[in-house]
């Protein structure tokens, strides 16, 4: 027999997903870009902040229909920010202790964000620490570790309704170019790839899912090598996005191609951008931006019209202190002058081809 608290906290899940409403997807218009339609699927409106509301939301329904989430179990996550604050939404709606296992250097503000849902933060040294200290907290809690980069791939059903790549073809149902040349996205778990590319598929479309790496980041490569031995020293600059292992999410046969995009270019696109849109977003929006400009360029070049979309992923009112902080630019990522340049003069690389490396 169903448990009561489960049936209970699976329709408290559910009613907090009707009382949100669908976010935008907003239309940029670029004049150096004639005959593209730019559009940004705006995740930042989400009730806990970004994109990972979604997974957050699908990650706690998953851990409750597998009998993994009971009354007073403790939730464990290993995140560099955005999903912990969004499962600790989760957890303060289901009354649930949290604790997000993080590097030290996750933006201040994704830590009060934490706290302020009632969750507690414990920090570790190296990103690559975050998956056996949380199992480890899980085993001594008898709690539950989320484990958001194995099971995001699967907890997202990518045929139904209601996933984001379903949202965003019903949004440009009305559009000019209603199925997109491309949709752009980068990969933090690869669970959000996985469902783009999946659904794309199911569908039978003819769009082309691009996948755009930071540095320090093992996916671009694992992408062109299929050898899950790839390791990186260290954790991405650019939070939430880029991982220093090849993750059980990414699922690499389906998308067509991949861009690697300098640190660099992810933080110019961010100031670039606030000035084109009158808003802030999270380095992650930069480095989806930077890649689907790069598309567009080679697309002029060819002179082909079409649509692209991306996302942006969070607001950079989270990372004042970091990315929007000219002197920890300048210490951490380095000069952005030469790609400011480029931006503002609409002189992004158009040959998107080379840049993707290995093809699917």
């Amino acid at each position: 027999m169903t448990n009561v608290w489960v049936k209970n906290a699976i329709s408290a899940i559910e009613a907090d997903f009707q009382r949100s409403a669908d976010t935008h997807l907003i239309r940029l218009t670029l004049p150096d870009y004639p005959g593209i339609y730019f559009y940004l699927k705006d995740e930042s409106t989400h009730p806990s902040g970004s994109l990972k509301h979604r997974l957050a939301r699908s990650l706690f329904l998953y851990g409750l229909c597998n009998g993994w989430i009971k009354e007073g179990t403790p939730i464990i996550e290993a995140s560099s920010g955005s999903t912990a604050v969004s499962e600790a939404y989760f957890a303060r709606l289901l009354g649930l202790p949290f604790i997000a296992v993080m590097p030290f250097c996750t933006a201040k503000r994704k830590i009060e964000q934490i706290t302020f849902y009632g969750g507690r933060c414990h920090f570790v040294e190296q990103a690559g620490q975050i998956y056996t200290e949380s199992e480890q907290l899980a085993h001594k809690l008898n709690g539950h570790y989320m484990d958001q980069f194995t099971y995001a791939e699967r907890a997202t059903d990518w045929r139904g309704n209601n996933n984001i790549a379903d949202s965003i073809y019903r949004q440009m149902s009305r559009e000019p170019y209603s199925v997109p040349n491309y949709i752009v996205m980068s990969a933090g778990t690869g669970g959000t790839s996985a469902t783009l590319g999946r659904y794309i598929r199911y569908q039978g479309l003819d769009t082309q899912l691009v996948v755009v790496d930071p540095e320090d980041s093992v996916f671009y490569d694992y992408y062109q090598q299929r050898d899950l031995s790839i390791t990186g020293s260290c954790g991405s600059k650019i939070e939430g996005i880029g991982r220093p292992r090849a993750e059980p999410s990414f699922i690499p046969d389906v998308i067509d191609s991949m861009i690697k995009v300098p640190d660099a270019a992810s933080i110019a696109t961010l100031y670039w951008l606030e000035n084109v849109l009158g808003r802030k977003a999270g380095a992650s929006t930069g480095t989806n931006v930077w890649g689907m400009l790069q598309l567009a360029k080679a697309m002029v070049k060819r002179k082909e019209q079409g649509a692209l979309v991306t996302l942006l992923c969070d607001s950079g009112e989270r990372y004042l202190d970091t990315y929007y902080n000219p002197s920890w630019v300048e210490k951490n990522i380095g000069d952005i002058t030469p790609y400011l340049t480029m931006l503002h003069h609409a002189e992004i690389p158009a040959n998107a081809s080379e840049a993707s490396g290995h093809k699917a």
